[in-house]
Parts: C-alpha cells; structure tokens; sequence
C-alpha cells in the first residue's frame, strides 16, 4: 500500500478489499445490476474489461408498403447487409416501443404564441395535435437501434475499429435509403435512463461535469429506484411488472410480417435481436462434421434393418429430412451468398399491473403461434434477460439458434417510414394508418416544394387544403394566396382577417391586370416578362384556333414598352397603365393587325365586361388573399384565372426581395388547364415558383386533365408533394401507373372513406387518415358539409 496515505485513507482501501473479497458477484444495488463498466462521451461503452461498444439510431423506411421487387430489393440489400460482418462483430438488433413524455411531446408540437389575435386558434390547434397524438397510438414512441461491439485490450486499439465498422455501417443504411446517426456517451446512458423508467416517466438529467465533483457514477443517473426477482418468471422494475422471453424458432418457413406483428403492438414492448457471426470455415466445418454424424446414424440403421431382416432402405423419416436438409445447407454456405449466425431473440413485455403484464404476454405468445413459433418465458434467467435487453450488444443469454443469412434477414427491420418533422415549421396531415403516429412535415424541405392535392368530390380535398392553410397561416409567416372558384375559403379567409377580393361583372372590387413590380423578373427588365402575361392575356381575348399572328404579337409587344415608359420614369400607383391604354396605344398604330387587337379588347374595356379595366382598390398585401371568381360568367372565368396568376406572380416575386415564402393554392385546377395560355402559365408556376420561394398547390379531381399534354405532365414529375385522397375507378389506374403504386397503395384510395388516403412526401409513400375533430372553431369554419354550413350560420345568426 503506497506510503503516502493517511491513516484515514488506508482504513477506506482497506474497508474497500476487504467488501470486494467478501463479495461473492451477485449485485447487491440496481447499479451494480447494469452490465457495463465505462461509458465515454464519444459513445464507445467498455462492457467488460476488453469489450468495447458502440450504438447507432436507425430510422424505417417503407417495406411492408413497397412493391414486390422493391421489398426484394431491400430484402437482399438487408441480407449483403448482415454479410458484412464477420465473426469478430457480435451485434445487437433493438426495437423499442415506449411511452411518449407526454410534456415533452406536446412542447415539441405546441404553437408558440405570436402578438396577434390568434393565440386562441394556436392553443386550440395544438390542443387537438395533443389529442391526435394521445388517441392514435397510445402515446407510445418507436425507435430502432443497432449496437455492436469488438473485443481489444484498450481503448486505444478499440476506438479506431469501431470508428471504421461504424462508417461502413452507416454507408450500408445510406444505401438502403436509411436514415441512421451515431449516439454519444450522453444520448446512449439517456436511452438507458428512458428503458429503466419505463414506468414512471422519471426525466433524465445528467452533465458530464457533475461526476469528480459528486463522486457518482453514471449508472447512479439511469438506474431505476430497484428491480426485484421475486418468482424467477417477472421481475419489478421501480413501478412497471415486466417479463422476459425468447422466440423459440420452430418454424421451417417464418414470415417477413412476424417482427412487423410483435412491434405492431401497443404496450410497453423491448425486442433485442443478439446476432453472431459464425466464421465461414468453421460454419462449413460444423456442417460436414453434422453430416458425416447423420450418415453414421444412417449406416448404422441400414445396418439394424439387415439383421431383422427388413428392407435396408427403409429408414427413420426425420434421419431423412435431417439428412437432405443439412446437405441443402452445406451447399448454401458453400455456393451462395450464405453466411451462418447464431441468433437470440428475446422479448420483453411490460405492464402497470401484473394482469396487464399477463394480458401483454398472452398478446406476445399468440403473434408467435400466428408464425409457426413459441415464446419461451426465461425461468430464473429474468436478470439476465433484462440486462441482455439493452442496447450494449451483450448477450448474457445462451439459448442461440443457428441461422443462415436469408433465414436471419427473414426479421426485416423495417416495416414503413414515419414522417414527423420536429420543426417549428412542420405542419399536420392526419396520422400514419400503419403506425398510428403523427404525420408532420415541412414542404420547404422537399427538393421540391409544389404539391398536389386529388380525390374524388366529398373525399375532403377542399377540407385538407384549408386545414394546411390554417396550420400554415398559424405556424409560421407565409403569405397565403388563394384562386376560389367555387366561394368557399371565405369564412376561413375572414375569420384570419384576411382579404376576401370578389371579382365579377357587378362587384366593386377591383385588380388591375397591368400591375407590375420592380421585382416582377429576375433580370433588370420586368416589363420582357410582364408582356409574355399580356400577350397571354390578348390571345385569350382575340381567341381563334391559331391565336395571335406574329405581327398581332409584335404590335402588342410595341404598346406594352410604350404604356410602360411613364410608370418607371416615376412609380407612383397613379401612373400605373390600364387596359384601357393598352386599348388606346393599339388604337394609334397604323397596323390593321392592331385594330383587330383592340376591337376585341373593347368590350373589356369600355363594354359589359370591364371589370378588369380598374385600379387595384383592395388590399392584395394581405398575409392572406383569397381572389373569390365563383361569379364570374363563362367569358370571363378564363381571364379572372389568369389575372389571379400573374398577381400571385407579383406577390411572389416581391416577397422573395423581402426573403418571405408565399403558398398559393388553386381550388378546381382543372379549370386552369382547359385553355392553352392558362395551363401554360400553370406550368410556368410549377417549374420556376420553387427558387422565388412559392409554393403552389393544385386541388382537383381530374387526374385526366393533368396528364392532358406532355407539357401539363410537367406538373405531376414537378411535384414532391401529393395529398391522394379516394379515387375514382379510372383515375386510379392511371395514377398507378405514373407513380409507381403498388396495388396494396392503391387500396388505401380505394373506397376510401373521407380524410383517408396515401401520402407522397419526396420518395415517402405513407396511407393516412385524418379525423379531424368535429367540435372544434376551426372545423365549423372548414367544413364544406352543406347542412354543417347552414347550422353555423344558423348560429352566427
């Protein structure tokens, strides 16, 4: 003992041997219970005094959804996945259902408050996300881990191989199409913390500073208050009754949905898959040595058959199977792409009350029985069991089963995508069918913004797209620009304070088609892209088959520089031309092309139909307008579309200077697409709207006009975001085709019901369904129900 201690500090170090000497292993506290002895702040744990690992978070993607030869794509990319390691690398497979904190949660997914007159609506709409939450899946939140560990003397020699098998396993996920980040020290003792407080909720609080200080050890932040092993068969962890069992694999075929049904589960649940690899020579070696045992059997039963007197041929049916079965293997290992592991999969099952626990495992045993296997509860090995439970890749059970690559792939690890965007921007768009989980995404994330939103008429298309508007409108700062044909985004509109702008024949609302702005273009010359907009706008109005003649165009063109001159010479709103100096500009040419122009310019401008022959007189700087053309005749619907347009062009090309995104969102798009010059500017919008920072959505139910040209196909190719409520018979046929559904997709906008259907988001492709609460402000000023609209106005009267 080194001299310079005191006497004080050598009674303790004596006190300390003689405890550990006296000790006989079995832990004594719930720390002393954890397996492990180190965890570094770069995550590597040391286990055991020369074990050393390291865990990786995984995210899913879609499996069970995808099409039969992309579910074998990823199935054999699983499969080289497994192969990659070798028999140095035992590794750990953890699948995690637990309860969501519940006041975290709904922090993360509250509207903060903003100095307006809408923190009423906010708090409403985060109370309903809350509840969405609560009633979809039963607060409980899925996480996915993978953990390995190597062998090696030290840290030293330990920390550059995990760093290099972690890199690989990274880039394996990447090519899957998998989400996955690395867990440090602090994330992986919080998961720790999260699986002993399973039932009590406890938070995690821990800084790596506080330990010289306290003298603690980490395992003093994440143990529960005890465990108790009372009967061998559960065990108690603080307050939550818990079981652990393995998965007897007795089954000649096993199913891909098997680990999909236990994680299907909504309780309390922990699934840990423990596998080795075998090294190949050795697996090749084992086998041979199992035949050349089967044949010695064989032998010696021909042998018994001869001396009774028998046919030699005849014998036991299982030496037979054994036999074929083993050689089939040997051949796998030998010729295939066919490793061998041993695996061991353990099961552990919570609940508040031991009934409840009972009730879990009852659930548990019959999804293994569905699938040909048994659930085996680990008798006087629960200790054990748990510890093996977490996410350590540390296997303290020895009950293992040999499988070959396929056979251990076979428990595919993901089952469909979750898409929940923890953003500040993230908007709702109903729960995941699968999953039960919220859908919140962020459309700025996409490559491409633009979306679609399609179904058939009372699927809920007009509801979805108003419900996006509030969301987005509450969350963040976005303009919203609407095109309304049909009169009914106004109570939404005006419940927001928004502009609602009523263009027709007898309103006196005006927008002036000829408004322009210094950032109408992105070059120094606005008025080149302001006259492609006019000359839009003449060829609408002269009509005819062939449109405007060249020389229609040029003269066109030479009025519009002319109308312009003065407004940029000096900028005010009164200089700002009409179509009435257009009228008169073309008037003044000595072209006959020019007056043909202007007399069917005319009637827009001196005749019955001159609404859009006025200065702007509403506020079209609203953060939110709605242009209502319900009442616009047959005549003038065309044009009112196109002028809504181009002043959503301005809109747009303004707030990108000010570094503000605008949405703009076009109700019966279809409309849009009939005539030439509408659907042109339509596809104008959705191939150059994405760098000024619009955001467009088209709402219809003909998927046919969409696909009515090579060039309005543009839209769909242009579209990361598409909203798929039900489908008409026709419609989904073609809609499979273009993108690619599978035909269990296509079910889900089959006969659906409304507010159900399929989401794309990027290369997503999620079912949804999106029960809106009914008693809620917002529904009575969304919903298009005719008699639900008559009772709020019954009542606002």
């Amino acid at each position: 003992m080194p001299e310079h201690l005191t006497k004080e500090e050598k009674r303790q170090v004596k006190e300390v041997i003689r405890k550990i000497k006296k000790s006989d292993g079995v832990p004594r506290t719930a720390q002393e219970s954890i397996p492990f002895e180190r965890m570094f702040q770069n995550g590597i744990c040391r286990v055991g005094s020369d074990y050393y690992t390291k865990t990786i978070q995984f995210q899913d993607i879609n499996y069970q959804l995808a099409l039969q030869e992309d579910k074998t794509e990823i199935f054999e990319e699983w499969c080289s996945f497994l192969n990659f390691f070798d028999s140095s690398v035992h590794f750990e497979l953890s699948f995690m259902n637990m309860t969501t904190d519940a006041e975290s949660f709904e922090k993360s997914i509250a509207i903060p408050h903003k100095k307006d007159d809408f923190n009423g609506v906010r708090d409403e709409y985060s109370t309903m996300l809350f509840q969405q939450m609560q009633a979809g899946n039963n607060g409980l939140t899925k996480t996915k881990y993978l953990s390995f560990g190597i062998k090696a003397t030290s840290m030293k020699e330990a920390k550059p191989r995990l760093s290099h098998i972690e890199m690989d396993i990274l880039n394996n996920f990447k090519r899957l199409g998998v989400r996955a980040k690395s867990l440090n020290g602090e994330e992986r003792l919080e998961l720790m913390h999260t699986q002993f407080h399973m039932g009590d909720n406890e938070k995690f609080r821990f800084d790596w500073r506080w330990l010289p200080g306290t003298g603690l050890n980490v395992k003093d932040f994440i143990a529960p208050s005890g465990f108790g092993f009372k009967n061998g068969r559960t065990f108690q962890m603080g307050g939550l009754y818990g079981a652990m069992s393995f998965l007897s694999i007795t089954a000649s075929d096993i199913s891909d949905r098997m680990l999909a049904d236990f994680l299907g589960m909504e309780s309390n649940l922990i699934i840990s898959m423990h596998i080795q690899s075998v090294d190949q020579n050795e697996a090749i070696k084992t086998v041979k040595h199992t035949i050349t045992e089967l044949d010695r059997s064989k032998i010696e039963e021909q042998k018994k058959a001869v001396r009774a007197g028998y046919d030699m041929d005849i014998i036991p049916s299982d030496l037979a199977t054994y036999g074929s079965d083993a050689k089939a293997l040997l051949k796998e290992l030998q010729s295939q792409n066919e490793r061998m592991f041993l695996l061991t999969f353990l099961v552990m099952n919570t609940g508040r009350t031991e009934q409840e626990l009972e009730n879990n495992l009852f659930q548990a045993s019959s999804i293994a029985q569905k699938h040909n296997c048994n659930l085996i509860r680990l008798d006087y090995q629960q200790e054990q069991g748990l510890m093996s439970s977490l996410p350590l890749a540390h296997n303290m059970i020895d009950i293992k089963r040999g499988m070959t690559t396929s056979s251990t792939a076979i428990f595919v690890p993901f089952t469909t995508q979750e898409l929940f965007q923890p953003d500040k921007e993230s908007l709702y768009y109903g729960l995941n069918a699968l999953s039960n989980n919220l859908i919140m995404v962020d459309r700025k994330k996409l490559k491409n913004p633009n979306g679609l939103i399609l179904g058939t008429p009372g699927s809920g298309k007009s509801f979805s797209a108003k419900r996006e508007i509030a969301n987005a409108f509450l969350v963040t700062d976005d303009d919203v620009i609407i095109s309304d044909p049909e009169s009914e985004y106004s109570p939404l509109v005006e419940r927001f304070g928004g502009q609602v702008i009523k263009i027709s024949p007898t309103s006196s609302q005006f927008i002036n088609p000829m408004d322009i702005n210094m950032n109408y273009s992105d070059d120094d010359n606005p008025i080149a892209l302001k006259a492609d907009f006019v000359l839009s706008l003449c060829e609408l109005i002269v009509g005819g088959k062939e449109g405007l003649q060249p020389i229609e165009k040029t003269v066109i063109d030479r009025c519009i520089r002319k109308i312009y001159q003065g407004y940029f010479e000096n900028p005010v709103p009164e200089n700002m031309p009409l179509l009435e100096d257009l009228y008169n500009a073309l008037l003044e040419q000595d072209e006959a092309e020019a007056k043909h122009v202007a007399t069917a310019l005319e009637i827009y401008v001196h005749g019955s139909l001159n609404v859009f022959n006025h200065r702007t007189n509403v506020d079209i700087t609203n953060r939110l307008v709605c242009y209502d053309i319900k009442d616009l005749g047959k005549q003038l619907k065309k044009i009112g579309m196109l002028v809504v347009q181009d002043q959503v062009w301005g809109r747009v090309t303004e707030n990108r200077s000010a570094g503000k995104s605008t949405r703009y969102y076009m109700d019966e798009m279809h409309l849009l697409l009939r005539d030439e010059q509408t659907a042109a500017y339509t596809v104008e919008i959705w191939k150059r709207f994405r760098k000024w920072g619009g955001i467009p959505t088209g709402i219809t139910q003909n998927v046919k006009d969409l696909l009515a040209s090579k060039e309005v196909e543009n839209i769909f190719e242009n579209s990361d975001f598409i909203y798929m409520l039900n489908q008409a018979v026709g419609d989904r046929q073609i809609l499979a085709k273009q993108l690619n559904i599978s035909p269990h997709q296509l079910s889900y906008v089959t006969h659906s019901g409304e507010g159900e259907g399929l989401l794309f988001y990027g290369n997503v492709i999620l079912p949804f369904v999106d029960r809106f609460p009914t008693d809620l402000e917002l529904y009575r000023i969304m919903t298009t129900k005719l008699n639900e609209v008559q009772e709020t106005k019954k009542e606002q009267a």
